[in-house]
């Protein structure tokens, strides 16, 4: 037991917390929330939600936040580490009846100064597009609950696409829409496309186009979250019947599975360069997966109850230049060119490349990336070259680190060429599969029980993606565009319980079976991360992390959304900002 003074130490909120690159502040001017802070209530509350845009306006201050608290809905400049937040004077408010907002997404492809999109869902299965700077209201989506009458839990635009989205809810079922097409005035009929091992994908028999396009069975339980990779091309699911599903979305095939150590799993992220697909959830856990390989590669312990929203950094990489007789990695893992599409606009480009193109010596790349719960507690965790290539020699480092922060391009400049230059990321399985790990037993044979690659034949492919890829070809070429029972500890759980616990999967899989497998290797069997910093800094669940270019977002279910300046960021705050005045709003 902890001494009395070390409890109020573990129970205080922190404000800043150090790392290797400096020293992160919470700035208190720059928190948004309701403007009328009432006394907080969570009795049927659904999670805030943040989404960020950037409208690309000429005032140098195009960034917008979007954040849903309860029953209302607010749109914001925001103003990040430049000046203080102003709440009395919103650009958009709504407040709902009968509903609450779910989640968000905004449409980076068609963002103006003048118009957005941004995709709304609710808590009783509609959907709706509205534009909070013309204040109007587009469409609304499965308005009488014909298609399906759960709560939203996901909602995003398909990569690259300017009228393609994507619906999850919490019946296990995913839908395609196209904002042009209407839903139909009676319950949609669906004819099986294509089926695999715990979903099935359909599509909408009708003799006019209507939405959805295509419905999506997966797993058993809710869909929590989905997420699309970096290049678009697969879509990786997490489900409360504890599964991590990876699909390739053009030709529906199932790429690889993950199984959790215990419960649900509520998010998913993956790595900027598409490589390592992150989860968190009921186990109180962090595990990384890697996608070339189709296996557990790490899980990270520190939490003390539920994981809710995990993210990479893809703006703080650690780069260590190595002696090139002793490096083993290839060259693709270390010397290729990362595109990320960040949740802003003009699709700020993350490059992890070598420091010097006249310098010869090859560098190490380690992964930054976040995790908050209904702990209250943020942690930070760094996944380096010892977890990712076991087997390699450790080489003398020259002790050099830099941190590498995404710079945006030149006003002006227009950002890097949208076009097919070259500059698009590679297919996450073109890599090298690296080694199975020191500590993990499993024969190296038994990682093709995880999933199969997602290989088809030209004939098969051209009748699959005839429906899936319904208005899929007009895609931009473009770059692309990321109530629970609490503290529940892992120090609970045993093998026993959590077979118990876990719900039976459609495809007949027994989870008694799966601890011990590849699907979900034991504690002992892999590499245990520790986290970098694990600070308290808040008083309810954390139900928000983003990691932008000068700063850090979170948001707790008290409806504060806020802001932690990065190192050197902080300055940026002048005193005579700090003052709220209302002429900071204008735009």
């Amino acid at each position: 037991m902890a001494a009395e003074g070390g409890g109020k130490e573990m129970n205080e909120i922190k404000t800043q917390f150090t790392t290797r690159e400096g020293l992160y502040k919470l700035l208190s001017h720059s928190e948004y929330s309701r403007p009328n802070r009432v006394p907080f209530n969570s009795q049927g509350s659904n999670p805030v939600k943040v989404s960020f845009v950037n409208v690309n306006d000429q005032s140098g201050n195009g960034d917008r936040i979007c954040f849903n608290v309860g029953r209302e809905l607010y749109f914001y400049i925001y103003k990040g580490v430049r000046k203080a937040a102003d709440l009395s004077k919103p650009i958009d408010k709504r407040i709902y009846k009968g509903t609450q907002p779910t989640c968000h997404d905004f449409n980076h492809l068609t963002a103006t100064a003048e118009s957005v999109s941004l995709l709304v869902g609710f808590s009783a299965g509609q959907v709706q597009l509205i534009d909070p700077i013309k204040k109007e209201t587009s469409k609304l989506f499965n308005e009488e609950r014909l298609i399906d009458k759960s709560r939203v839990t996901c909602v995003k635009w398909v990569p690259g696409s300017e009228s393609l989205f994507f619906v999850a809810h919490s019946s296990g079922n995913m839908y395609m829409y196209n904002v042009e097409h209407t839903c139909g005035t009676t319950a949609p009929h669906y004819q099986l496309l294509k089926q695999g091992e715990s979903f099935a994908v359909h599509t909408c028999k009708s003799k006019s186009t209507r939405n959805p396009i295509l419905k999506w069975t997966v797993g058993e339980g809710a869909l929590n979250e989905f997420a699309f990779s970096p290049d678009g091309k697969f879509l990786a699911c997490v489900s409360q019947d504890g599964f991590l599903r990876v699909f390739n979305f053009d030709s529906l095939e199932m790429h690889g599975t993950m199984k959790s150590y215990f419960g649900g799993l509520l998010c998913v992220c993956w790595s900027p360069d598409g490589k390592y697909i992150v989860t968190g959830g009921e186990d109180d856990l962090v595990t990384v997966w890697s996608f070339v390989d189709c296996r557990v590669i790490a899980r990270g312990q520190g939490h003390k109850s539920w994981v809710s929203v995990v993210a990479f950094d893809p703006n703080t990489t650690s780069v260590e230049e190595t002696d090139p007789m002793e490096f083993s990695g290839s060259d693709e893992d270390f010397q290729s060119i990362i595109n990320f599409g960040r949740d802003r606009a003009n699709s700020t480009q993350s490059r992890l490349s070598k420091r010097n193109s006249t310098d010869s010596r090859p560098v190490s790349v380690t992964y930054r990336f976040g995790s908050v719960g209904q702990d209250t507690q943020l942690c930070l965790w760094d996944l380096t070259e010892d977890i990712l290539f076991p087997h390699q020699p450790l080489s003398r480092t020259r002790t050099h680190t830099n941190v590498m922060n995404a710079t945006s391009p030149p006003a002006g400049s227009g950002g890097p060429n949208p076009g097919s230059n070259g500059n698009s990321i590679s297919t996450p399985g073109n890599s090298i599969p690296p080694p199975l790990p020191r500590s993990n037993s499993l024969p190296h044979s038994a990682v093709s029980n995880t999933g199969s690659k997602s290989s088809v034949d030209s004939s098969n492919a051209a009748g699959v993606t005839k429906f899936a890829t319904l208005s899929l070809h007009d895609r931009k070429e473009r770059h692309h565009d990321k109530d629970h029972k609490r503290n529940h500890s892992m120090g609970h759980i045993s093998s026993k319980s959590s077979d118990k616990l876990n719900l039976v999967t459609k495809n007949k899989s027994d989870p008694a079976k799966t601890l011990g497998t590849p699907l979900c290797p034991r504690m002992e069997d892999v590499p245990l991360l520790e986290p970098l910093i694990c600070k308290k800094i808040a008083h309810e669940r954390l139900t928000v992390l983003i990691f932008l270019e000068d700063c850090i977002v979170t948001a707790c279910q008290e409806g504060f959304i806020c802001t932690w300046a990065r190192p050197g960021k902080v300055g940026l705050l002048s005193s005579q900002n700090q003052a709220n005045s209302p002429s900071g709003t204008v735009v």
